[in-house]
């Protein structure tokens, strides 16, 4: 009885961790607004316990803080915090890739072009719309994303170096989130051929040049959210890195 309480106890936990984090990153909750028990208890129909679970599991990955006497809050956004987080990124990944690049089998290569063809026939589907996607379709989109980057690096035999990437990538997701399908999404760049350049010059095992054309496109996607972002603080647009050229 006790083992079935348990079960279901981590059930409503990860439903009410799901629920947080996607109203988190979709913006639905804004950055700085505080999250009351009392409120979210209303909100999801759950308790309590399953919810303060939640909310400290979304602490850890930095999309929610805590003041003493105040409670937890929606973390706010910060573009130097984006860009540390972007950069750090980097230098994890690229340490991964090259390490899956060597170790990679067959079977590796397959996932990389699967997900690849995944991502790509969806991206193609939310830009043929003509008007704004629903954020579901969106959320669809930012999962193919993730398997696809994840992919990448699976074969890196480092259970730290994938660990790491999948707290960055977490990061990063809240400040991408909003310019998915946004009209700055719509733009001369080009990013299913960045994605595509990468993988086939992971598949061709060019460790220089996939670790290059990835850094150049997080950086480029970091310059496309700092745009989106500006406003809040130009200071740090300011001193953002360059993309290399390649």
């Amino acid at each position: 009885m006790s083992e079935r309480k348990g079960v279901r106890e981590t059930t409503l936990t990860e439903e009410a961790y799901q629920k947080l984090r996607w109203d988190i990153v979709s913006g639905t909750l804004e950055a700085g607004s505080p999250l009351r028990l009392d409120n979210l208890k209303q909100r999801y129909g759950l308790g309590y316990s399953p919810l303060r679970e939640a909310l400290n599991r979304l602490h850890s990955e930095r999309l929610v803080t805590t003041v003493a006497l105040r409670g937890f809050t929606v973390a706010p956004l910060s573009l130097s915090e984006m860009w540390d987080a972007v950069e750090t990124r980097i230098h994890i990944e690229a340490e991964a890739l090259r390490r899956a690049i060597e170790y990679g089998d067959d079977e590796w290569e397959t996932e990389i072009i699967s997900t690849f063809h995944a991502l790509a026939i969806k991206a193609k589907r939310l830009q043929d719309l003509t008007e704004q996607p629903p954020k579901e379709e969106i959320k669809a989109l930012e999962e193919r994303h993730h398997r696809f980057h994840h992919a990448l690096i699976s074969a890196c035999r480092s259970n730290w170096l994938l660990d790491f990437s999948q707290k960055l990538y977490v990061e990063t997701e809240r400040y991408r989130f909003p310019v998915l399908g946004g009209s700055m999404a719509a733009s001369s760049r080009d990013v299913s051929r960045e994605h595509q350049d990468i993988m086939e010059a992971a598949i061709a095992r060019d460790a220089d040049r996939t670790v290059a054309l990835l850094t150049a496109h997080y950086r480029r996607t970091g310059e496309t959210l700092s745009a989106r972002y500006a406003p809040e603080s130009e200071a740090n647009v300011a001193h953002r890195p360059k993309a290399p050229a390649l």
